[in-house]
């Protein structure tokens, strides 16, 4: 198993980089033996890297790096159910599910995290309002606690559902067994079109969410006065055989994403400011098409447009970004209105914002999906003022019965975060229990006491 000196780790948004031993198993065996030689300061799971804050770091501790167990073990081609391992990539998975006729149950808006990620942070994606995030979908998963034992869990054990969002804090995920969706084609059809406001795309999105399975909208958060939360929506489905075109039903199950140039190792500083995002947030909502329907789109031009950019997030320089995503309840809306009219008036140059609506809320402790509006937006660290000002947001969130996601944060405060996921305390009473030694441990832990 190979291990190296401390080498340097951070999230995707490249906001607090550590350094940590790596530890890469490949087997069951291996992940036991890594588990045992983690030293004091404990270990954290790894996967591909895409948890945008410190939920993956383990400053002066060990990191296990998961890739390695990434083998599809079993496909029951007829019901639809996988056994992998949990360092298998959503991406591997459609390239061997789709030419058989299935889909993940569940993708966020990259392709790039592994199975276990998917469990550890309890993944949502476009689809949420109708199919829950991803646990919601594994029948059966393989922890390995702090013991060195491995357990097999499912549904309602109270060691899975604290595993479900747990941001690897329970254990290391080893496989999963998982109920797949079946689909016809690898395209997409997909209805698009604008909403003049906030107000206008909120009720868009409330009459007609229930005709689609997956939706989303991406919201222009520089805009003011009667634009305020304008906003391009974007629903779809998977397209049925019958509806593609002559030529493209010879190989309909089809998938092979392409890709374009790396983003530059060094961008410019302060290259994303208000004025440059204001003209591109102008020219993105412009471009969109009043009212379409139907058009065919590929998977990867669907659900993630930037995973065609490798390292899209060194566009935001060397100082990174954080990505903030918050949800709170329908019955709320007039705190979303105010948290969009704070966000707009502070003038955040944000163009990655996205607006969705959430379904039935999920079991797992500490998932971060309840039923209401979710907002989610990236923002340079450079933005003067930007720690107060979203410690502001995060005690309106709060206020409001919300709360924000852990796979994306970089920067709450312990006593706010207490405050919006009300079994914290069952969460750590049974971390207390089952790993008295703190052997699972990250920078995320620590910084909140979970």
């Amino acid at each position: 198993m190979p291990a190296t000196p401390l080498t340097p780790v951070t999230g995707w948004g490249r906001t607090a980089p550590t350094a940590a031993r790596l530890l890469a198993p490949r087997t069951y065996e291996e992940a036991v033996a890594a588990v045992r030689a983690c030293g004091p300061r404990g270990g954290i799971a790894r996967g591909l890297g895409r948890a945008y804050g410190d939920a993956a770091q383990n400053a002066g501790g060990a990191v296990l790096d998961m890739t390695g167990l990434d083998r599809v073990r079993t496909i029951d081609a007829e019901a639809g159910v996988l056994v992998c391992e949990a360092g298998v990539s959503l991406h591997r998975l459609m390239e061997v599910l789709l030419p058989l006729g299935w889909f993940v149950p569940v993708t966020p808006g990259t392709r790039y995290v592994t199975v276990g990620g998917a469990i550890g942070a309890d993944i949502h994606g476009k689809n949420h309002h109708g199919s829950g995030s991803f646990t919601r979908h594994v029948r059966a998963l393989d922890l390995l606690t702090a013991d060195g034992t491995v357990r097999t869990l499912t549904p309602g054990d109270e060691l899975f559902d604290a595993t479900a969002g747990g941001m690897g804090l329970t254990g290391v995920i080893l496989s999963a067994t998982i109920q797949l969706h079946r689909v016809e084609t690898s395209l997409m059809s997909v209805d698009t079109e604008r909403a003049a406001d906030l107000d206008d795309l909120m009720a868009r999105l409330t009459a007609t969410d229930h005709r689609y399975r997956y939706s989303v909208a991406w919201i222009d958060l520089l805009a003011r006065g009667a634009r305020t939360g304008r906003a391009v929506l974007t629903r779809g489905d998977h397209a049925p055989l019958d509806t593609l075109p002559a030529r493209t039903r010879r190989t309909p199950l089809h998938f092979r994403p392409g890709q374009l140039p790396p983003a530059p190792r060094y961008f410019p500083s302060g290259l994303l400011n208000r004025a440059s995002v204001t003209a591109f947030n102008e020219l993105w909502y412009r471009r969109a098409p009043k009212h379409r329907t139907g058009e065919l789109q590929r998977i990867p031009t669907f659900f993630h447009p930037l995973d065609g950019v490798p390292h899209w997030n060194r566009v935001y320089g060397r100082g990174g970004f954080v990505q903030y995503q918050f949800v709170v309840g329908y019955g709320q809306e007039e705190a979303l209105r105010r948290i969009v009219r704070r966000i707009s008036g502070r003038g955040c140059p944000s163009f990655l914002a996205v607006l969705k609506r959430f379904g039935e809320a999920d079991p797992g402790w500490l998932s971060f999906p309840l039923p209401g509006w979710t907002l989610a937006l990236d923002i340079p660290t450079g933005l003067p003022g930007l720690a107060d000002f979203l410690d502001e947001l995060d005690e309106e969130v709060a206020g409001a019965g919300g709360r924000v996601y852990l796979a994306k944060d970089a920067r709450v405060r312990p006593q706010t975060l207490a405050a919006m996921y009300p079994r914290l305390a069952e969460f750590r009473e049974l971390r207390a229990r089952l790993d008295p030694d703190a052997v699972f441990t990250s920078d995320l832990s620590r910084r909140l006491d979970l």
